[in-house]
């Protein structure tokens, strides 16, 4: 049987088998109105096991009516709890979080370490490249000088055909043609390649020590970095010119880097050794180099001061406006559930004359529309 509240037009199905004596009475889940139900007397039409949920909102056991009340408002208290978290579990400011934050966050971050990496590449490769062209132009210009001397040696040996090597370091001519400034303190020398003893002898140097030596006894001071100076110095042996790079033991005890080329002496056993020292050359590279590091250290220190700014800044945004939104909303889902069991006076806060603030006009008019229809419902009562 369907029974109407006379107060709110609330109805219930209610299996009349149910109810022990003539009458009784359960109170209206939404307007707290004492419904009387009067057990009808068993007719052939009415004598059914269970009455038929014909337009009934739901079937209520008069027994059971305060136990459903009280389960009733745990679901309600708990669908206010989780009301938020619609959509796989993810709640309006997660989601916020997410992608108006963690996102672009991500992203910017992505893009700084790129930028960083491009620009620390393209510092490397500036000052790798400089470098390599630095060094291209020493050797060549080691080389020309090399020639340019083996060239004038060449002149004034053919115009002084009976000069014997062991007078050639006391000339004086011919030592400041045999020995000439190359770059800033490098020079040349002229050395002898081996006769019959197989002796590399120096006969022409700034340093009169090595005069008339062989160059084989360079190996004990030289120590290690003998292998280098000595393959580029006996790399003549085949008649051709010879360069490269080795570690020349200086006269304090330190040993710096150097470049060398071998020129013979056209039409003699001589050769014109034309050597210099890198780091003259190389100098204003390493310093460039290091401008440069610290430039891009100074620039990636703005970006990250920038970078942080912008975390700030974004995370404050997100967390304010975020709060405002999910503040309304929640507000509005409460009103919405007061309405919905009843509580017809709730109070709507309508704030802003956005979608939410039109969302909130729409939820008042529903609530006017609902008293409306109830007041209605009790007059034709």
């Amino acid at each position: 049987m369907i029974v109407i509240c006379e107060e709110c037009g609330k109805k219930y199905s209610i299996d009349p088998l149910k109810i022990k004596g003539d009458k009784a009475k359960f109170k209206c889940k939404v307007c707290d109105f004492i419904i009387t139900v009067i057990k009808p007397v068993e007719t052939p039409a009415t004598s059914s096991p269970k009455a038929p949920f014909v337009e009934a909102d739901e079937e209520v056991d008069v027994k059971k009516t305060s136990a459903y009340k009280r389960k009733n408002k745990r679901k309600y208290a708990r669908t206010k709890k989780t009301k938020s978290f619609n959509l796989k579990g993810f709640g309006l400011r997660t989601k916020m979080l997410l992608l108006f934050f963690l996102i672009p966050i991500i992203l910017i971050i992505a893009a700084n370490i790129l930028y960083l990496w491009q620009m620390n590449n393209l510092s490397l490769l500036l000052t790798s490249e400089s470098s390599k062209i630095v060094k291209n132009l020493v050797e060549e210009k080691v080389a020309d000088a090399a020639r340019k001397v083996a060239a004038e040696c060449t002149l004034y040996l053919a115009s002084h055909p009976g000069m014997k090597k062991e007078d050639f370091n006391y000339d004086a001519k011919f030592k400041r043609i045999a020995v000439q400034k190359v770059g800033m303190t490098g020079y040349s020398a002229l050395y002898e390649m081996p006769d019959s003893k197989g002796a590399w002898q120096t006969w022409i140097h700034v340093n009169p020590k090595i005069i008339g030596i062989d160059m084989i006894k360079l190996k004990k001071p030289l120590g290690k970095s003998f292998a280098g100076f000595w393959k580029v110095y006996t790399g003549v042996k085949e008649g051709g010119e010879s360069r490269g790079y080795y570690t020349w033991w200086e006269k304090d005890g330190s040993f710096r880097d150097k470049f060398m080329v071998c020129t013979p002496i056209e039409g003699t056993s001589f050769v014109i050794a034309a050597t210099t020292y890198v780091d003259e050359f190389t100098g204003p590279v390493k310093l460039l180099e290091i401008r440069a590091k610290k430039h891009t250290d100074i620039t990636r220190n703005i970006i990250f001061g920038i970078f942080g700014g912008t975390i700030l800044l974004i995370g404050f945004i997100v967390a304010f406006y975020g709060y405002r939104l999910t503040g309304r909303i929640k507000s509005l889902t409460e009103v919405s559930n007061r309405i919905s069991v009843g509580e017809l006076d709730a109070e709507i806060d309508i704030a802003g004359k956005d979608e939410i603030g039109d969302l909130g006009e729409a939820i008042s008019r529903m609530q006017d529309s609902i008293r409306l229809s109830i007041e209605r419902l009790r007059k034709r009562r």
